[in-house]
């Protein structure tokens, strides 16, 4: 005799189990999250060239070597300063090799230092300077020191010849920079390629960064030789 199978007992629970719409949701969530992070870090690390090549691009420049001013430096500054030392007055210097001596004058920061003033002075052809000390023998007709005031670009240009050397020193040009009420920098500039530079005592004080700085050649121009020294100054 057969017997009815019983049908089986309900017991409360879903036969497949499902998640709930509040479980969903929070993992959904997190997963963008996870997603949004590593997308920022993958963008991060693409732009951090473009950040890190800004902040070289800004690094300060390093000021001209300091060097003294020598004992020659003008007692009382000629009535013709200005910034063509071959004419002095009506006079006209002939002796040794015209030249332009030229360059921008700017801050660490590369700034141009505009109303600055910048002065040369150095020995005629014969090694005389126009000063007591060395006897007031130099050439009548040699300015023998100039003076520019820097315009917006920082630039300035003298007519001069290319120095001459005297002894105990290679050839070299005083420089020194201004500020209306303030002194900014004394250097010299020497001549690359002079014998005598490897003989003087100043430039060999110098390191090689040093020299680097304030040696330089005269170059061929469409108006005659020509020096670019360019000055950086602590303001």
């Amino acid at each position: 005799m057969s017997h009815p199978v019983s049908p089986p007992a309900a017991t409360g629970a879903p036969a497949c189990p499902t998640e709930s719409p509040t479980s969903v949701a929070t993992a959904a969530r997190g997963t963008r999250r996870a997603l949004l992070q590593r997308t920022l870090w993958s963008a991060a690390w693409v732009a951090a060239p473009a950040l890190v090549h800004p902040a070289r691009a800004q690094a300060r420049l390093v000021p001209t070597p300091r060097q003294t001013e020598g004992p020659y430096y003008p007692v009382a500054l000629p009535a013709d300063s200005d910034g063509d030392l071959l004419r002095n007055g009506t006079l006209q210097y002939a002796q040794g090799q015209p030249v332009w001596v030229e360059g921008q004058v700017t801050d660490t920061e590369g700034v141009p230092l505009a109303g600055g003033a910048v002065e040369i002075w150095q020995c005629d052809a014969d090694g005389r300077y126009h000063h007591p000390g060395d006897g007031n023998n130099a050439a009548p007709s040699f300015q023998g020191f100039g003076r520019v005031t820097l315009g917006r670009d920082g630039r300035y240009r003298f007519r001069t010849i290319r120095p001459a050397p005297y002894t105990g020193r290679t050839p070299h040009i005083h420089f020194k920079v201004r500020l209306p009420q303030r002194e900014l920098l004394t250097t010299q500039m020497y001549v690359a390629g002079e014998p005598g530079n490897a003989r003087d005592f100043l430039w060999n004080n110098l390191n090689q960064t040093g020299r680097a700085a304030l040696t330089v050649p005269f170059t061929p121009s469409s108006d005659g030789p020509r020096a670019e020294f360019a000055l950086v100054v602590q303001t």
